[in-house]
């Protein structure tokens, strides 16, 4: 076991912290995502994502569900100007949209409620009003 008394001495104050220690090797290697590469475009990206975006029709959870795919958030983005060489690809695009916070599925629709006892009553009570004579159309004519 290699450093187990430090790893475990880490652990532990990374615990009593809350802050997670990363070595140079994982903090600066590797390369950046492409929102980090280009903040502007990933802001365009958000913009775009929030006018297509609806919540979940339930409410039970705070995930926003888009129509908008990411080939056509591709097309929307080249028409605002942004250059090949900024964009992603489609794969990568729809990634990057998951990790913004937008869910690439359709929208479910709202189901309707199931009958409640009232319904009848109300049902009922229109079809007397629908029934009734209108006296005052009958005195005009």
């Amino acid at each position: 076991m290699v450093g187990g008394r430090q790893t475990v001495a880490l652990g532990l104050a990374e615990r009593r912290t809350g802050l997670m220690c990363r070595g140079a090797q994982s903090a600066f290697s590797g390369r950046k995502r492409w929102e980090e590469r280009h903040p502007q475009v990933a802001e365009a990206l958000r913009q775009l994502a929030d006018a297509h975006a609806q919540q979940d029709p339930t409410f039970r959870t705070s995930l926003t569900y888009t129509r908008l795919t990411a080939q056509a958030a591709l097309q929307a983005l080249r028409e605002q100007g942004y250059s090949a060489d900024q964009l992603p690809s489609p794969s990568t695009m729809a990634e990057v949209l998951n990790r913004i916070g937008f869910r690439l599925r359709t929208v479910v629709k709202a189901k309707p409620q199931k009958k409640i006892k009232e319904t009848d009553a109300i049902f009922d009570n229109m079809k007397k009003k629908m029934t009734k004579p209108c006296h005052q159309a009958m005195s005009n004519a």
